[in-house]
């Protein structure tokens, strides 16, 4: 099945030169690992432990499970969840999954299955591959998911199990069809306005032109070696750590538990060159009283994104580890990034850099009209990485791409350079840990308590964090319900990293703006 975005509308096909539509993308993520296996055959694409899979055994591998799901009667346009962590198994299954034209729908591993009753359904997944031991939370809403037929299960790499018999057992080529530019690679779930996650359709020239940005902006080649800490199903973990090191035959060190001391010895055992992440690792980094006992004299860049770094720590982190850092700006809809800071231009403190190349970047007014330079507004983008749509949601599409440009909801200025500062934000929206969480979720999920009248989720700055998730709860009359129950009553419903950190009980709700809180 094919996304249901309207392809005629204007305001939901992706602008580009030409424009999308029939002409066919020899350069899709299917080929791109055939190719760069061909380039780079016994290169080490993935460390993991103490694993090394050279790039031609990531392609027999890949080839040998796209070949398993095309036995299944999976094919092009398909939709196939992948529920992993940063493991083998994941880079194999998403480039398995490309290898036949089916759509990837990579999913947090924290989701519950609250959560997974909605992202499946609305998928409309087939198949879904995951852990053993998360597969519990499937089973459990098994029966809720008509279109789904298949589960594929793993264990670590190292160990038996229904996953590496499949990658063992070959074809090991396979005949991948033909795609076009905008036909869907890649199905990724970004919070909503109202409540409920909304599918990004990224596409094969989407994600095929996002992989080069290693080379292009940072100039990278098959000599280094990323540290893959953010996870893959996030899109900005996706591309960086991932797509654009094994487009350019690099190597790509996984990293399956986020732990600072891990983190500082693989840089120094792996001599890692360069560090792509949230602004929560490198704040970690520079304030872990351990760092001096590890040397990162190979690092040659630090890439941050996902949120805003704070600017007083750029200069004292670059001098306590002689490294350059950068910052960026993206989001899912975007593929996800949009601009980038460069080695070879001067830096601005503050600024998310310029628009990437083939990405053009406009600040507008209310009405869509382009402001003048230096006057705040709201950034709108559009390029060959803007999304197809939202997947089943031609009125949520439309309301974020009009004319062929991306309204960002990012408050924003542009210097008389092109240099771009995001100065708030429009839309009512949490950043925590570099994840995009909506308030509005998570006021529906608290309020299915019993014990619950009303609330209003906030974000709380956070220096690690950025920001931290509060909720202020109105209780009905005479309930008795507490902090610690409500907390568990949410992390029974939403991932973790969505769950409120803090609650406070108030007599009455005021709007946002009156209760004096981030928002």
């Amino acid at each position: 099945m094919e996304p249901q975005v309207h392809e005629n509308d204007p305001a939901t096909v992706n602008p580009r030169s030409p424009l999308s539509g029939s002409r066919r993308h020899d350069g899709n993520l299917g080929m791109m690992l055939q190719t760069a296996a061909e380039q780079h055959a016994d290169r080490i694409a993935l460390v993991y432990n103490e694993i090394r899979i050279s790039y031609r055994a990531l392609e027999r591998a890949a080839c040998s499970l796209g070949n398993h799901l095309r036995s299944l009667g999976l094919g092009k346009g398909d939709k196939i969840a992948v529920m992993l962590p940063n493991c083998p198994e994941f880079v194999i299954a998403y480039f398995g999954i490309q290898k036949i034209g089916a759509v990837a729908v990579t999913l947090h591993i924290q989701s519950t299955p609250y959560e997974l009753t909605y992202l499946l359904g609305n998928s409309d997944s087939r198949c879904l591959i995951t852990q053993a031991e998360l597969a519990g939370r499937f089973e459990s809403i098994r029966d809720q998911l008509p279109l789904y037929t298949h589960l594929i299960t793993t264990e670590s790499f190292e160990k038996p199990s229904q996953f590496k018999d499949i990658i063992e057992k070959g074809p090991f080529t396979i005949s991948i069809p033909v795609l076009k530019d905008d036909d869907p690679a890649v199905l990724i779930y970004t919070s909503g306005l109202t409540g409920k996650p909304r599918g990004a359709v990224l596409t094969q020239q989407n994600l095929y032109s996002q992989s080069e940005l290693l080379r292009t902006v940072l100039h990278s080649d098959e000599t280094d070696i990323g540290l893959a800490v953010i996870p893959f199903f996030h899109s900005f973990g996706a591309v960086a750590n991932m797509l654009a090191p094994l487009r350019i035959g690099a190597g790509v060190v996984l990293m399956e538990r986020f732990n600072l001391d891990a983190v500082f010895g693989l840089i120094e055992s792996q001599k890692v060159t360069y560090l792509a992440a949230v602004p929560r690792l490198f704040l970690g980094m520079y304030f872990h009283e351990k760092a001096g006992n590890y040397s990162l004299k190979s690092l040659k860049v630090c890439i941050t994104g996902g949120a805003a770094m704070p600017v007083d720590f750029i200069e004292p982190f670059e001098k306590k580890f002689g490294v350059r850092i950068l910052e960026g700006y993206g989001l899912t809809e975007a593929s996800p990034v949009a601009s980038f800071s460069r080695l070879d231009l001067p830096r601005k403190p503050g600024s998310i850099g310029i628009a990437i190349p083939r990405v053009t970047a406009k600040i507008v007014d209310s009405d869509g009209n382009e402001l003048p330079r230096g006057t705040v507004g709201e950034l709108i983008l559009r390029g060959e990485n803007i999304m197809k749509g939202y997947y089943k949601d031609q009125e949520a599409t439309a309301r974020v791409i009009k004319n062929g440009w991306l309204y960002t909801g990012d408050l924003a200025r542009m210097d008389e350079e092109g240099y771009l500062f995001i100065t708030g934000r429009k839309k009512r929206m949490i950043i925590t840990s570099g994840f995009n969480v909506y308030p509005r979720e998570i006021e529906d999920v608290i309020n299915l308590h019993p014990g619950v009248q009303e609330s209003l989720v906030v974000g709380k700055k956070d220096l690690i964090r950025g920001e931290i998730v509060k909720a202020i709860v109105v209780k009905k009359p005479s309930a008795q319900v507490e902090e610690r129950e409500l907390l568990k009553h949410c992390r029974a419903y939403l991932s973790s990293y969505k769950a409120p950190r803090e609650i406070e009980f108030a007599e009455k709700i005021l709007p946002p703006k009156e209760s004096g809180m981030e928002h």
